[in-house]
Protein backbone atom coordinates (compact mmCIF):
# COMPACT_ATOMS: atom_id res chain seq x y z
CA UNK A 1 0.00 0.00 0.00
CA UNK A 2 2.48 2.38 0.81
CA UNK A 3 3.42 3.40 -2.51
CA UNK A 4 -0.06 3.49 -3.82
CA UNK A 5 -1.07 7.07 -4.84
CA UNK A 6 -3.75 8.08 -6.90
CA UNK A 7 -3.87 11.85 -8.36
CA UNK A 8 -6.78 14.25 -7.84
CA UNK A 9 -6.74 14.25 -11.70
CA UNK A 10 -7.51 10.66 -12.47
CA UNK A 11 -10.17 9.73 -9.32
CA UNK A 12 -12.45 13.02 -9.57
CA UNK A 13 -12.30 14.76 -6.48
CA UNK A 14 -10.98 12.34 -3.89
CA UNK A 15 -7.45 12.84 -2.49
CA UNK A 16 -5.38 10.14 -1.40
CA UNK A 17 -2.30 8.96 0.60
CA UNK A 18 0.33 11.73 -0.34
CA UNK A 19 -1.75 13.71 -2.49
CA UNK A 20 -3.18 15.38 0.77
CA UNK A 21 -1.35 18.22 1.30
CA UNK A 22 -2.51 19.76 3.95
CA UNK A 23 -0.88 20.31 7.51
CA UNK A 24 -3.34 18.15 9.70
CA UNK A 25 -6.39 16.49 9.56
CA UNK A 26 -9.15 14.55 11.64
CA UNK A 27 -8.92 10.85 11.09
CA UNK A 28 -11.17 8.73 11.14
CA UNK A 29 -10.35 4.71 11.74
CA UNK A 30 -11.02 1.64 9.53
CA UNK A 31 -13.66 0.55 11.68
CA UNK A 32 -15.46 4.41 11.40
CA UNK A 33 -14.30 5.80 14.87
CA UNK A 34 -12.73 8.90 15.61
CA UNK A 35 -8.73 8.82 16.02
CA UNK A 36 -9.02 12.55 16.27
CA UNK A 37 -6.56 15.53 14.92
CA UNK A 38 -3.11 14.96 13.94
CA UNK A 39 -0.50 15.87 11.38
CA UNK A 40 -0.74 14.40 7.72
CA UNK A 41 2.25 12.61 8.11
CA UNK A 42 1.27 10.66 11.35
CA UNK A 43 -2.28 9.88 9.79
CA UNK A 44 -0.55 8.27 6.72
CA UNK A 45 1.39 5.97 8.79
CA UNK A 46 -1.63 5.11 10.76
CA UNK A 47 -3.29 4.21 7.57
CA UNK A 48 0.20 2.68 6.20
CA UNK A 49 0.17 0.38 9.57
CA UNK A 50 -3.32 -0.35 9.17
CA UNK A 51 -2.66 -2.09 5.15
CA UNK A 52 -4.98 1.04 4.23
CA UNK A 53 -5.26 4.18 2.09
CA UNK A 54 -5.32 7.49 3.45
CA UNK A 55 -8.53 9.00 1.37
CA UNK A 56 -9.72 12.86 1.97
CA UNK A 57 -13.40 12.32 2.14
CA UNK A 58 -14.35 16.26 3.62
CA UNK A 59 -12.20 18.47 1.94
CA UNK A 60 -14.06 21.67 3.21
CA UNK A 61 -13.65 20.63 6.95
CA UNK A 62 -11.58 22.69 9.34
CA UNK A 63 -9.27 20.64 9.80
CA UNK A 64 -10.12 18.18 6.59
CA UNK A 65 -12.12 14.73 7.58
CA UNK A 66 -9.62 11.54 6.19
CA UNK A 67 -10.20 8.28 6.74
CA UNK A 68 -8.15 5.30 6.91
CA UNK A 69 -9.88 2.88 4.42
CA UNK A 70 -9.02 0.79 1.70
CA UNK A 71 -9.70 3.04 -1.69
CA UNK A 72 -10.96 -0.02 -3.50
CA UNK A 73 -13.84 -0.39 -1.57
CA UNK A 74 -14.60 3.39 -0.93
CA UNK A 75 -14.81 3.84 -4.55
CA UNK A 76 -17.15 1.06 -4.90
CA UNK A 77 -19.07 2.27 -1.84
CA UNK A 78 -19.29 5.85 -3.82
CA UNK A 79 -20.22 4.37 -7.02
CA UNK A 80 -22.51 1.85 -5.03
CA UNK A 81 -24.49 4.93 -3.63
CA UNK A 82 -24.52 7.35 -6.88
CA UNK A 83 -25.62 4.56 -9.10
CA UNK A 84 -28.76 3.82 -6.33
CA UNK A 85 -29.33 7.90 -6.00
CA UNK A 86 -29.82 7.67 -9.92
CA UNK A 87 -32.18 5.27 -9.99
CA UNK A 88 -34.25 6.57 -7.83
CA UNK A 89 -34.42 10.39 -9.59
CA UNK A 90 -37.11 10.96 -11.97
CA UNK A 91 -36.19 13.07 -14.69
CA UNK A 92 -38.94 15.21 -16.59
CA UNK A 93 -38.33 16.15 -20.07
CA UNK A 94 -40.82 19.20 -21.05
CA UNK A 95 -42.74 19.06 -23.97
CA UNK A 96 -44.10 21.76 -25.95
CA UNK A 97 -47.57 22.32 -27.46
CA UNK A 98 -48.08 25.18 -29.53
CA UNK A 99 -51.38 26.84 -29.61
CA UNK A 100 -53.33 30.10 -31.73
CA UNK A 101 -55.34 31.90 -31.11
CA UNK A 102 -57.97 30.51 -34.02
CA UNK A 103 -57.80 27.37 -33.08
CA UNK A 104 -60.95 25.16 -33.85
CA UNK A 105 -62.59 22.99 -31.66
CA UNK A 106 -60.92 19.36 -33.33
CA UNK A 107 -57.20 20.96 -33.42
CA UNK A 108 -57.85 22.42 -29.44
CA UNK A 109 -58.92 18.45 -28.40
CA UNK A 110 -55.75 17.28 -30.36
CA UNK A 111 -53.33 18.99 -28.95
CA UNK A 112 -55.32 18.48 -25.55
CA UNK A 113 -55.18 14.69 -26.03
CA UNK A 114 -51.36 15.07 -26.61
CA UNK A 115 -51.21 17.26 -23.35
CA UNK A 116 -52.77 14.62 -21.27
CA UNK A 117 -50.57 12.29 -22.48
CA UNK A 118 -47.08 14.16 -21.89
CA UNK A 119 -48.46 14.80 -18.34
CA UNK A 120 -50.17 10.94 -17.49
CA UNK A 121 -46.03 9.89 -18.77
CA UNK A 122 -44.80 12.26 -16.01
CA UNK A 123 -43.30 15.04 -18.69
CA UNK A 124 -44.17 18.66 -18.03
CA UNK A 125 -45.25 20.60 -20.42
CA UNK A 126 -44.73 24.33 -22.06
CA UNK A 127 -48.13 25.71 -23.86
CA UNK A 128 -47.47 28.55 -26.07
CA UNK A 129 -49.42 30.73 -28.58
CA UNK A 130 -47.54 33.16 -30.69
CA UNK A 131 -49.13 36.46 -31.83
CA UNK A 132 -48.90 36.67 -35.74
CA UNK A 133 -49.38 40.41 -37.30
CA UNK A 134 -52.65 42.06 -35.96
CA UNK A 135 -53.03 39.31 -33.24
CA UNK A 136 -50.45 41.35 -30.88
CA UNK A 137 -53.63 43.77 -30.61
CA UNK A 138 -55.33 41.39 -29.30
CA UNK A 139 -53.51 39.07 -26.73
CA UNK A 140 -55.88 38.56 -24.01
CA UNK A 141 -57.83 36.70 -27.14
CA UNK A 142 -54.27 34.09 -26.04
CA UNK A 143 -54.62 34.32 -22.47
CA UNK A 144 -58.49 33.44 -22.87
CA UNK A 145 -57.18 30.53 -25.53
CA UNK A 146 -54.94 29.26 -22.92
CA UNK A 147 -56.52 30.12 -19.59
CA UNK A 148 -59.56 27.46 -21.33
CA UNK A 149 -57.06 25.02 -21.90
CA UNK A 150 -55.01 24.64 -18.39
CA UNK A 151 -58.83 24.60 -16.71
CA UNK A 152 -59.46 21.52 -19.70
CA UNK A 153 -55.99 19.60 -18.74
CA UNK A 154 -56.83 20.65 -14.68
CA UNK A 155 -56.93 16.53 -14.04
CA UNK A 156 -53.47 15.93 -15.43
CA UNK A 157 -51.43 18.90 -14.66
CA UNK A 158 -51.76 21.90 -13.07
CA UNK A 159 -49.70 25.61 -13.32
CA UNK A 160 -47.95 27.68 -10.15
CA UNK A 161 -48.66 30.47 -12.24
CA UNK A 162 -50.71 32.24 -14.91
CA UNK A 163 -49.85 32.33 -18.93
CA UNK A 164 -47.00 35.12 -19.19
CA UNK A 165 -46.41 37.29 -22.24
CA UNK A 166 -43.03 37.55 -23.72
CA UNK A 167 -42.76 39.77 -26.76
CA UNK A 168 -44.71 37.85 -29.00
CA UNK A 169 -45.60 34.89 -27.08
CA UNK A 170 -47.49 34.05 -24.02
CA UNK A 171 -47.14 30.66 -22.53
CA UNK A 172 -47.66 28.50 -19.19
CA UNK A 173 -45.78 25.68 -17.84
CA UNK A 174 -47.86 22.48 -17.19
CA UNK A 175 -46.47 19.89 -13.97
CA UNK A 176 -48.23 16.79 -13.87
CA UNK A 177 -50.27 15.91 -10.66
CA UNK A 178 -48.85 13.67 -8.76
CA UNK A 179 -51.71 10.98 -8.41
CA UNK A 180 -51.66 9.40 -4.79
CA UNK A 181 -53.36 5.44 -5.66
CA UNK A 182 -51.90 3.65 -7.97
CA UNK A 183 -54.09 0.83 -9.65
CA UNK A 184 -52.13 -2.59 -8.98
CA UNK A 185 -51.93 -4.87 -11.78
Amino acid sequence: MEGRTISAANSKEVLINESIRVKEVRLIGPDGEQVGIMPTREALEFAYDHGVDLVMISANAEPPVCRAIDYGKFRFEKDKREKEAKKNQQIAKVKEIQLSCKIDTHDFNTRLNQATKFLQGGDKVKVSIRFKGREMAHQQIGVQVIEKFMDACAEFGTSDKKPVIDGRFVSVMLTPVKTTSKSGK
